[in-house]
């Protein structure tokens, strides 16, 4: 039996990368999934993002742990929509527990516009504004408590990223989720909901390992060497790892951790 056996867990971003990664593993450990992702393009971002087929993966792979999953096609900027996924899902699971705000882009590129600024501003900020507001009445109807955790970044906590307009928000949004954290963990412990942050170096995923990002690190020493030099001696870590501090944080060896921000850094931050 899992440690989150009889729960319900929104996951936006749930596509791939970490976001599906999360819906694996707390489908492990017995939760069933309501998933959200715009699987589709953004203009301003140069690295191809998420498809519809990469959607159908993540449903398929928690299907195969014959747990249930509700997903749905949302852009997290989009508040309405998000609602009408939210609540549709917990009519279908029976509840909501567990909110991972994960949904996120890095729009860095050779040829950065002002545009990237306002699009990584909406879905990296607003967005998880957006997850938590729609989340948050079926958490507290529950009378259970619940978990909230938002994928912040060690850009959250140092000022790395470089100077262009999407890598100015990208840390700029990151940073500003944790003012979310800290407000939301305050205005939901009467309710016995915690919220926290975690704060992964680079991961493993597409958004990361990308034609268009390795160029833009290339090119760019600042970027190269701050944003990408671990103190431990790995280049970055895998959304598995991150994904086991999401459970730990979501299950009740985390009970009672709240308003707080958790690198899982391979000692990154440490070295600043």
């Amino acid at each position: 039996m899992g440690v989150l056996e009889g729960k319900v867990a929104f996951i936006t971003g749930a596509a791939r990368g970490q976001g599906r990664s999360h819906a694996i593993r707390l489908a492990q450990e017995g939760a069933d999934i309501i998933a959200v992702d715009i699987a589709a393009q953004i203009e301003s971002v140069a690295y191809p993002m998420a498809t519809p087929d990469d959607f159908a993966e993540t449903v398929r792979a928690v299907e195969a742990l014959d747990r249930r999953i509700h997903a749905v096609r949302v852009d997290v900027r989009d508040r309405t929509a998000l609602q009408k996924a939210v609540d549709a899902g917990v009519a279908e699971l029976g509840g909501l527990d567990i909110v991972i705000a994960n949904a996120g882009i890095a729009p860095l590129s050779m040829h950065p516009s002002e545009q990237e600024w306002y699009d990584v501003i909406d879905v990296n900020l607003t967005g998880v504004y957006h997850t938590i507001e729609v989340a948050k009445p079926a958490l507290v109807a529950g009378g259970k408590g619940g978990s909230i955790v938002i994928t912040s970044s060690t850009a959250g906590l140092a000022g790395i990223g470089g100077g262009t307009p999407g890598a100015l928000g990208y840390t700029a949004a990151k940073h500003g989720v944790v003012g979310l954290m800290r407000s939301y963990a305050n205005e939901l412990a009467a309710h016995s909901i915690r919220v926290n942050t975690i704060h992964p170096t680079g991961v493993n995923t597409p958004m990361v390992v990308n034609d268009v990002m390795q160029e833009v690190l290339q090119n760019d020493p600042h970027l190269k060497t701050n944003a990408t030099v671990n103190a431990l001696p790995v280049p970055m870590i895998e959304p598995e790892d991150i994904s086991n501090a999401v459970v730990f944080l979501t299950s009740d060896a985390g009970r009672y951790i709240t308003g707080v921000t958790l690198p899982v850094d391979a000692g990154f931050l440490n070295k600043r």
